[in-house]
Formats: structure tokens, sequence, C-alpha cells
């Protein structure tokens, strides 16, 4: 489970040139915008990501104004999102631990409180546009397409010294997942399996593309009891179109055989086969922090735009063949999303 909150220690404190009552506070690879001397540098405190949805609670009421949100299917909240001050970015939010008396006293770095706070993943987007109707969650086979961020879990550019990797673009869609199992055929999106009804925007292109009868002929060619294909579904409609699409595209970034993520050049020959379009593949090569060695170079390196004009999501770095990771209990993978692309969207 993402860490949506965590008991972290701030590393670094800078001062925002121009401003009398902000600084910059340092946690993980991210950057937040706090208070003049709130924190001094090396003390534990409470970082929530972006992208978190906070319960109503009065540490949390300061935010009503900016970040209150009430929908039909999180129902209040607080959600954090990626914002600019005084000409810096703010990502995520820092406060005391000492706010927080749910958390226990012993809490050692790296904590994960996101239960204990009732944070929640903000996916109100997601949810809506992928549409149809929900008769289950994931099927075992078909994991959350959820990448971890490069800011928060910055050790992870270590673990790519010696490997050859590759990177892809991220696409700027909706995650929708397709899969083969004892039980049968499976269409999903980020959370739930959808009925084929007529009310699924997803199983209609899965039939249009005739996808559930080539997998299964692909798995039976293959010996294979397990086979799932996860993508990213573009199309008009589907958050603001920054592909400047026509009509729906399934890009692949994904693709599982007998429940193993198989490597990149197996993922394109499948894709190819089955007449699938995988994510664009922008660059392979070896010893990624001999090139990259940092977050900020990560992040100069996921700036860019669609062949549409729309500014690019970020980029995706893997392995070229699949890796295990103690460190994210997953494959090797992270996700650097442009923060050129964040300060657009929101």
């Amino acid at each position: 489970m993402r860490k949506l909150a965590s008991v972290q220690r701030i590393w670094k404190i800078e001062p925002n040139q121009g401003a009398d009552r902000i600084e910059l506070a340092h946690v993980l690879g991210w950057q937040c915008v706090v208070n003049k001397g709130q924190f001094r540098e090396g003390e534990p405190a409470v970082y929530f990501e972006v992208d978190s949805f906070l319960p109503v609670r009065p540490e949390f009421e300061f935010l009503r104004a900016s970040s209150y949100r009430k929908t039909d299917i999180l129902g209040e909240g607080f959600r954090l999102k990626t914002m600019r001050f005084r000409g810096e970015i703010s990502q995520g939010l820092l406060l005391p631990v000492r706010l927080f008396p749910d958390i226990p006293a012993d809490a050692e770095i790296g904590r994960d409180v996101t239960e204990i706070l009732g944070v929640r993943k903000w996916e109100i987007e997601e949810r809506i546009t992928t549409g149809g109707t929900i008769i289950g969650t994931l099927p075992q086979d078909i994991p959350h397409t959820d990448e971890t961020r490069v800011q928060a879990e910055p050790e992870l550019i270590r673990d790519f010294a010696g490997l050859e990797y590759y990177i892809s673009t991220k696409m700027d869609g909706s995650s929708h997942s397709a899969g083969i199992d004892g039980n049968g055929f499976h269409a999903t999106g980020h959370n739930y399996e959808y009925r084929d009804d007529g009310k699924s925007p997803f199983y209609e292109l899965v039939k249009a593309m005739d996808l559930q009868q080539k997998m299964e002929a692909f798995a039976a060619r293959n010996g294979l009891s397990l086979f799932t294909i996860q993508g990213e579904l573009c199309a008009p409609g589907i958050q603001n179109n920054r592909l400047k699409l026509t009509k729906p595209h399934w890009y692949i970034f994904t693709i599982r055989e007998n429940g193993r993520r198989v490597g990149l050049s197996r993922m394109l020959q499948i894709c190819r086969e089955l007449q699938l379009e995988s994510v664009p593949i922008e660059e392979t090569g070896f010893d990624l922090p001999a090139k990259y060695p940092s977050v900020e170079a990560l992040l100069d390196r996921a700036d860019g735009t669609y062949p549409g004009g729309g500014k690019k999501e970020g980029i995706v770095i893997r392995p070229l063949e699949p890796v295990w990771c103690r460190r994210i209990s997953a494959p090797l993978s992270m996700k650097v999303v442009s923060n050129k692309y964040l300060l657009k969207k929101e």
C-alpha cells in the first residue's frame, strides 16, 4: 500500500528568497513550503503526499478554504495537490508529530500512518471517467497500477545501479486492465471490475478490438492459466485529453504471464502479436544513477510534451527484465511526474 501519510525526517530547510514568513522543508525527495521556524533540520514530522484525501478533523481545518472537497464517492475531506507559493513548488503537507496523539510515541522514521490517520487516496476523477457497472474489486492477477514516485523513495535510483533500464512515457489517461484466469475474462478500471452490460467504455473497446478472443487464443497457445494486460486508456473525455486524440487508444505498459511481469522485449513481442500499442519507449540504457544521479535530474528528464502539444505527465523507469525490489515489495519500477505538468493540471 502506498504511504500517503508517514513519519519522516526533515533533512534540509532552506530560505525562500523574498519571503519572510515561509521557508522550504525537504523530506525524502519532496519539497514543502512551511511556516518559518515551524521545523528544524533533522527532526521528525508527519508527511502527507500529494493526492492524499485527508479526513475532516481539527488538525486539518486550516486547509478548508483551499482544499475542502465533498463528493458522492469519497465524502468530505481535504485534497492535497501540488501548489506554488511565492514562486516555489510545494508538494504535500508537513505537520508536527505532536499534533497527532493517535500516532504511537515510539513511531520510527518511515512508519506508515495512513490508516491510523484515516487518509485515503484522491481517486474521484478515475472513478468518474472509467464508467460502467461495478461487479467487484480487482481479480487476483490484476494488481493495482500505482507506481512509486521517485520523490517518495529517492533510494530507488540507486537500485538501478548496474542494470539495463528503459524509460517510457507516462500517458495521461485512466488505467484499465484485461485478464484471463480460472474464472474467465475480466475487464477492470483502476480499482474495480466492470460488467459487460453496454455501460463500460472500456468493455466496448475490448469488443471492438476482439481482445477477449485474442487473449484466450494466445493463452491457449502458450499454456497460460493466468494472462493479464494492463495499460492506460486515453481518449476524448478522459482527463483533459492532452494527447488530443479523436478516438480511444489503449497504451500497454505491463503484461503478466502466469502471475509474473514480463520484460520489455517480451511485452513488445506480445503487443505485436495481439496488435496492441505499447506506451512509447523513450530511452534504453545502462546504470541509471550514472546518468541521472538525483531526483532533480530525473525531474528535468520528465518534462516534455505529447505529440498533440499537451504537457507530458512524466516518465516511468523500469529494468529491461523484472527485478524484485524489497524496498517497495514489488518489481523495481518508479515514476517521475513532471512538475510543469502538475502545475498546469492544477
